[in-house]
């Protein structure tokens, strides 16, 4: 299984809460954090004013949110104001329409027996002086109900309660049934002055209204920020995307050999769509979540200290019971992405090779290793999602700690009138939303780092060594002849590896020069070098007497025209893909050069003809019509020089005498280099060159080369007499 397979398939085993990372499953790291994340920000800086926008949008976004419980406080808080205002104005009211109806009461009763002693009830009560002025003074109070001044009803509530104090039981007439504290009595008077024990409904609805203005504002707020951030995302983005194309077709073609092609392609879309998506989501969530988590903390100490020093004391079993939870996670997840790459690795295998896994009778070794993995991925999986599952659950556990705490102290200064209702509701309130912002920066924390590691991939490309520049004064051949020259030329992929040593060629214009050997002996490496894919180690190539280090790759390029085994075609028409070759091609000229290819006439037979689309694999046209295409591609081209690359080794027989066909239209008066291991195709050849291990062994026309009777021989006699070949060789 492909180490590439692996890595997407583990990217698929992880999963989240609520479609996010889960907590514990491990993370893509940087291997400089600190470094990539600095050059990352300077992709940032041409943005800042944009990213001062965010930020200014962000906090005035999230302080209407965060100010939105506090403001509803005071709602609720008057609301219990009016109610308590409303009771104590009741409750007094009915105490002093008893205590007047008391006084009528002893009047009448006087009255029917005017001949008791006028001292009778000062001896029966044993009422003092204080007591009787107290008594007095009561009964000359206005009644509440016949007053509409709220500061005149809350200093004739206050001055009942103090009389009440000292009058007898017997004549306070129920004053004294309301029993309150000091801070209750103070704070029902503070009501009655407030709200003269009426509900402020206009006062209620302009909260109200308040409080759907300022959910408005936040939420365009919110649009804003997140229009302005997505448009900085992806032109940061953008910026790198046009750097890393620039670079790509700057880069060496060892680069592209040493380096998986999924590996490039990944870096250059998946990467960079990762950092996109992160940068717009992920910046504006932690720029919310940090000035959540402060301005929660802020209001909470406004409505009291104690109450948040109750929350703050669960902060410690939160991080306590995340580690933990993370920790024991963090290897079931590592396991459960490793089996599930070995699983679909397996799958992939076995489906690819279903015919070879029948005709050798291994469907059984298949099914038991498939149910192996199958279970090691069970057992990791439950194991992983069920400890990650004891997360939530547990921070619940803890955030209902608080909330228990806070609510038997909120309770005991409800009753105590320390805090209002409303207070109440709204720190119940801060205190159950706290955690989200924590466990969001958690999560992004989680989030940056997987984006800076992406971004460290794509840097790494940005890195790497570019091909040598030309130099300011390099030449142009303005008409070749096609004349090529190797002079003690050493080459070498790795410095302690040497493969081609003290090489000599010297090819004239419009010969054909073949090339022969077994895999490894340096035949591509021979054209690359010609083409400056690759610089030379030492020595000289030159083409008609100038070094090819002088001349400009994209001129010394345009002379060479390739055919190459494995073709190259895009998505579009039959005609564009000719026409590639030739900028501003006009369609005699493609004719011509499909005629020439022989490929006209299966143009022709096709539904559209040349103006068939073929799909992005070409698959609807057979091999070795791909072939023939690409071979008239050439053939517009018209180079001098020409490279065939093991032409017509993937095709069928009569196919194949087709292309010949076409290659010898193609390679007529022009210098040709073949590769083939096919050695009927080379007989014609002018010069065969039989390499080995980076060295020319042999060299000469086809009938020199078997009159000798050495490698070249052997190698010929093998494939048409049916003599076996080295393994070597093969």
């Amino acid at each position: 299984m492909s180490e590439q397979n692996k890595n997407q398939s583990g990217r698929r085993g992880g999963g989240g809460f609520g479609g996010g990372s889960h907590f514990g499953a491990p993370v893509q790291k940087a291997k400089n954090f600190k470094g990539a994340l600095k050059r990352l920000i300077r992709y940032l800086k041409p943005h800042t004013l944009k990213l001062i926008m965010v930020l200014i949008f962000a906090i005035a976004s999230t302080s209407f949110t965060i100010a939105a419980p506090k403001i509803m406080s005071k709602a609720m808080n008057k609301i219990q104001d009016a109610y308590m205002a409303k009771m104590m104005l009741q409750k007094m009211s009915d105490a002093q329409k008893i205590a007047v109806n008391q006084a009528n009461l002893k009047v009448k009763q006087r009255q029917k027996s005017p001949n008791a002693p006028a001292n009778l009830p000062q001896q029966q009560e044993k009422v003092n002086p204080e007591t009787a002025k107290a008594i007095q003074e009561f009964m000359k109070l206005p009644m509440l109900d016949t007053v509409e001044s709220a500061d005149q009803k809350a200093d004739i509530v206050q001055k009942m309660l103090d009389l009440s104090k000292k009058m007898p039981a017997q004549t306070q007439s129920g004053a004294k049934n309301v029993k309150l504290t000091k801070d209750q009595i103070n704070g029902a008077v503070r009501a009655i002055r407030e709200t003269n024990g009426k509900y402020n409904f206009h006062y209620i609805g302009t909260i109200a209204l308040t409080l759907l203005g300022m959910y408005v504002i936040s939420a365009c707020f919110s649009l804003v920020m997140g229009l302005v951030m997505s448009g900085v995302a992806q032109k940061t983005v953008r910026d790198l995307r046009r750097e890393v194309d620039q670079k790509i077709a700057k880069l060496p073609l060892k680069y592209f050999d040493n380096h998986p092609h999924g590996d490039i392609l990944s870096r250059v879309t998946n990467d960079l769509d990762t950092v996109a998506q992160n940068l717009q989501q992920s910046l504006t969530q932690l720029i919310t979540s940090l000035i959540t988590i402060i301005g929660y903390i802020i209001m909470m100490l406004t409505i009291s200290p104690i109450l948040t020093l109750i929350m703050l004391a669960t902060l410690p079993l939160y991080a306590f019971s995340t580690a933990f939870i993370a920790k024991k996670s963090q290897k079931y997840f590592a396991s459960q992405q490793k089996e599930l790459g070995d699983l679909s690795g397996h799958v992939e295998e076995m489906y690819t090779g279903h015919k070879i896994v029948k005709a050798f009778g291994r469907e059984k070794d298949s099914i038991e290793r498939f149910d192996e993995i199958n279970k090691n991925l069970y057992n990791a999986g439950w194991k992983a999602q069920f400890i990650s599952g004891m997360m939530f659950p547990l921070m619940n556990f803890v955030g209902n700690l608080g909330y228990v705490g806070i609510c038997i102290v909120g309770g005991l200064w409800i009753t105590k009138n320390l805090l209002g209702l409303g207070d109440i509701l709204a720190f119940i309130q801060y205190s159950r939303s706290f955690t989200m912002p924590i466990a969001q920066t958690a999560q992004i924390a989680n989030v940056i780092q997987s984006t800076v590691a992406c971004a460290e991939r794509v840097f790494e490309i940005l890195d790497e060594s570019e091909e040598i520049q030309d130099s300011p004064d390099a030449k142009v051949i303005k008409f070749p002849r096609g004349e090529v020259k190797f002079e003690h030329v050493d080459f070498r992929y790795k410095e302690e590896v040497p493969l081609i040593e003290d090489m000599n060629l010297d090819v004239k214009p419009g010969h054909t020069i073949a090339i022969v050997g077994p895999t490894g002996a340096g035949k591509t490496t021979l054209v690359n070098l010609l083409m400056r894919f690759y610089e030379i180690n030492s020595g000289k190539i030159s083409i008609d007497n100038v070094d090819i280090s002088d001349i400009k790759r994209d001129k010394l390029r345009k002379m060479f025209g390739m055919v190459l085994q494995d073709t190259w075609l895009f998505n579009g028409t039959i005609k564009d893909n000719i026409a590639y070759a030739k900028q501003g091609a006009s369609m005699e000229e493609i004719v011509r050069a499909a005629k020439a290819a022989h490929a006209d006439h299966f143009i022709r037979t096709l539904p559209d003809g040349y103006e068939t689309v073929l799909n992005e694999e070409a698959t609807n046209i057979s091999q070795g019509q791909k072939q023939l295409l690409t071979i008239a591609r050439a053939i517009l081209a018209d180079p001098t020089i020409l490279i065939l690359d093991e032409a017509t080794s993937s095709v069928d027989t009569r196919t194949e005498v087709l292309i010949q066909k076409a290659m010898s239209n193609l390679m007529e008066g022009r210098t040709s280099f073949v590769i083939a291991h096919r050695l009927s195709t080379i007989r014609d050849a002018e010069l065969i060159l039989v390499m080995n291990k980076g060295k020319i062994i042999e060299m000469g026309n086809h009938r020199d080369l078997i009159a000798k009777g050495g490698f070249y021989a052997d190698l010929y006699n093998s494939q048409f007499t049916g003599q076996n070949m080295d393994a070597e060789i093969i």
